[in-house]
């Protein structure tokens, strides 16, 4: 598949937006200032950028509550979701929502989500609205190994090939739900569940952003012709705990420094796109500069924008969307 010039820039920078808005969150959360939990999505950008630069403005995604990569590479602005996850006013949710709970409806993005499997039945309920209202649009629900254990996953992957919704279900599979290998919990085969439920189901290495856009772009252009719903299950290495402060005393000695040195999506996808002659490499490097531009610009604003005060911020919320 040949990828335009345009997409692949606007896709690596998406994917180093990803980066460093989690490498910064990851050292800013060790000063205390960041209420809540932080999950972080290193490690797996090309998941969510290879999906969503197959999408348009009119589809729909949801998300877990690792939901970072998935909010920028869907258009959530930066400076919006910094302030979320730093609770303050003007934050995407006006700093209702947190880290675990961004959402931005006018990005089609319906948000990230606290609930284990919480994300599959909203993307039947925005599935079906698209297939009613003919409008052409597909909606995707990206979750976890261990959420592909859940009732609600398992519901809505029925539900969505009973009614032959214009659906997509990314697997984003690391290995681990939480602390559990997905070997331990995990019976059968992703595959195999999807078969259960009649559904087509793609494979695909989550470092390679090449082979995520191809099996994303022929999931979605599946859900988008009317045929039904798809499970693409992507193979990703997380960087980081579940969660920040997770000692991760479950995983091999040498596991992350491995998966850094040979799986880190952003300088494979440098070298592809070098080697092959698209981009000089001071291309990319300008990106970068820009890209640490907008995230410091983005936390040295939110530290100093205001906190929630009104009693009637929740009607704010509601009158946003």
């Amino acid at each position: 598949m040949q990828i335009a010039r345009e997409t692949l820039l606007r896709s690596y920078r998406a994917m180093r937006t990803i980066r460093m808005f989690e490498e910064r969150l990851h050292v800013e959360f060790a000063t205390g200032e960041i209420p809540g939990f932080v999950h972080l999505y290193c490690g797996e950008e090309a998941s969510a950028v290879g999906v969503c630069a197959n999408l348009t403005d009119n589809d729909t995604i949801a998300s877990t509550h690792r939901g970072h990569g998935h909010c920028i590479a869907k258009g959530v602005e930066v400076a919006g979701m910094m302030a979320e996850i730093y609770g303050r006013s003007t934050g995407v949710c006006r700093g209702k929502g947190g880290s675990m709970h961004i959402a931005d409806l006018a990005c089609g993005m319906l948000g990230a989500n606290g609930i284990v499997g919480g994300g599959p039945p909203l993307i039947c309920g925005a599935a079906l609205s698209h297939k009613t209202l003919r409008d052409g649009g597909v909606a995707v629900a990206f979750y976890g190994d261990g959420a592909s254990n859940e009732g609600t996953t398992l519901e809505s992957l029925n539900l969505a090939s009973v009614w032959q919704l214009p659906a997509v279900f990314v697997v984003e599979d690391n290995g681990y739900g939480e602390a559990t290998g997905a070997s331990f919990a995990c019976a059968g085969t992703q595959k195999a569940r999807a078969a259960g439920f009649g559904m087509p189901y793609i494979e695909c290495d989550g470092s390679d952003y090449f082979a995520v856009h191809e099996a994303a772009g022929e999931a979605i252009a599946h859900a988008r012709a009317g045929k039904g719903p798809v499970m693409l299950h992507v193979h990703l290495q997380r960087w980081y705990g579940h969660f920040e402060g997770d000692a991760m005393t479950y995983r091999a000695p040498n596991e992350v420094a491995e998966a850094r040195r040979d799986h880190d999506c952003l300088r494979l996808f440098r070298e592809r796109v070098t080697q092959a002659g698209l981009f000089e490499d001071s291309v990319l490097d300008e990106v970068d500069a820009a890209v640490t531009d907008e995230i410091e610009a983005a936390v040295l604003q939110a530290k100093d924008d205001p906190l929630p005060q009104s009693a009637d911020l929740l009607a704010d919320v509601y009158v946003r969307y």
